[in-house]
């Protein structure tokens, strides 16, 4: 099966290659064609990336502009952006045209280097773009180098350069993802733990986190299971460091009992409440293929907690999770029932782990909803 790169390496690769057009440019004042560029992977090496398309905005003294357009080529991984276009604009500026203070929708990498989202690319709870830290370094080793004081325009001793990153199929794309569960909106987002995106099964998935897991139990007895990119932000908002922090996906209830054995005396469950409430009805892997009781367990919390009968039957009419959170916080209902939700998946979760590995363990949970807030307040 052959690896591919993620998203992020793309995004860099076509922001460098429109630097690059530019300074070829300014040097000899012919458009050179640019078929590829080579790149810096961090701990993956290095590698030559493809670049479909290269073109000149405008080129004036004081700012010129470019754009180059890489296509996302994950390998033998089933993913949605194989083939997507990744657009990335870049304009050479000097400083005194950028803006003094960074819009909502930037990251500053230097006083050199902004990047920016743009159509498509989706953006956090808090408004930022959804630009994450592999990509952030991808660009300090790929794009900073090239602004350089001495390969910089003599017209321009204080150059600025901004990359504006658009994904033109994103948002049409991320609305058949759970991005918008995970608090990931508007569009997909430059993530990833890696700029090779190796080919896994499901077993070899499951084997990633466990190995994480192995690794992180040497030094601490309290962790953190996270599922997706929201709970890992919750986590982290919390203050548990990426030392205690896990991933799970689905897999809770293999992690949980790979924890006990390990040694492990607390785990924080954290994430979405569609998610994360399946385990209050006894559902430790929380796929969907496999099973699906979440209205019917909100029903249950709701009949314990005495709702009105009305109030119950409109549970049980909602067409999904999120739809019953909203329905109970209309109601000033939602505290009471996820309080009994909650604390139905720590006595589920301890039984488990105590059926299955003999051992005692705490656990407590935290539950978000899709934009990140925490449920019980």
């Amino acid at each position: 099966m052959k690896s591919g790169y993620t998203l992020p390496v793309f995004a860099i690769a076509a922001a460098k290659a429109a630097i690059i057009t530019l300074q070829n440019l300014r040097k000899s004042q012919v458009l050179e064609s640019i078929t590829s560029v080579e790149m810096d992977l961090l701990e993956a090496g290095h590698g030559h990336i493809p670049i479909a398309q290269v073109a000149i905005i405008d080129y004036q003294i004081n700012q010129q502009t470019a754009l180059a357009i890489a296509l996302s080529d994950p390998g033998d991984n089933l993913d949605l952006t194989a083939g997507m276009p990744i657009w990335a604009w870049v304009s050479l500026e000097a400083h005194g045209l950028a803006d003094e203070i960074l819009s909502p929708n930037s990251i500053s990498i230097s006083e050199r280097l902004i990047l920016e989202g743009g159509e498509g690319l989706g953006k956090s709870v808090d408004g930022k773009p959804a630009i994450y830290q592999l990509a952030q370094n991808l660009a300090q080793a790929n794009l900073l180098p090239l602004l350089s004081p001495e390969l910089l325009s003599p017209e321009l001793p204080n150059q600025l350069a901004r990359v504006r990153f658009i994904l033109p199929e994103g948002r049409a794309l991320a609305k058949r993802t759970s991005n918008a569960a995970f608090g990931i909106l508007e569009g997909l987002s430059l993530l990833g733990t890696s700029a090779i995106s190796q080919p896994l099964s499901v077993e070899d998935k499951l084997e990633e986190f466990r190995t994480d897991l192995r690794d992180k139990a040497t030094d601490t007895q309290a962790i953190a299971f996270y599922i997706g990119a929201n709970g890992y932000q919750v986590a982290q908002g919390l203050g548990f460091s990426d030392r205690q922090l896990v991933q799970t996906a689905n897999w809770i209830g293999a992690m949980l009992i790979e924890a006990a054995l390990l040694g492990i005396k607390e785990i924080t469950l954290i994430g979405y409440h569609g998610k994360l409430l399946k385990l209050a009805g006894g559902i430790f892997n929380t796929s969907s293929h496999l099973a699906d009781a979440r209205i019917d367990i909100l029903v249950r919390a709701a009949v314990h907690q005495n709702l009105p009968m009305e109030l119950i039957q409109k549970i049980e009419r909602s067409p999904t999770a999120e739809a019953v959170h909203n329905l109970l916080v209309a109601n000033n209902s939602d505290q009471p029932v996820f309080a009994h939700i909650t604390d139905q998946i720590n006595q589920r979760a301890i039984a488990y782990i105590q059926k299955y590995s003999d051992r005692q363990v705490a656990v407590k949970t935290i539950l978000c909803d899709r934009l990140g807030k925490l449920v019980l307040g």
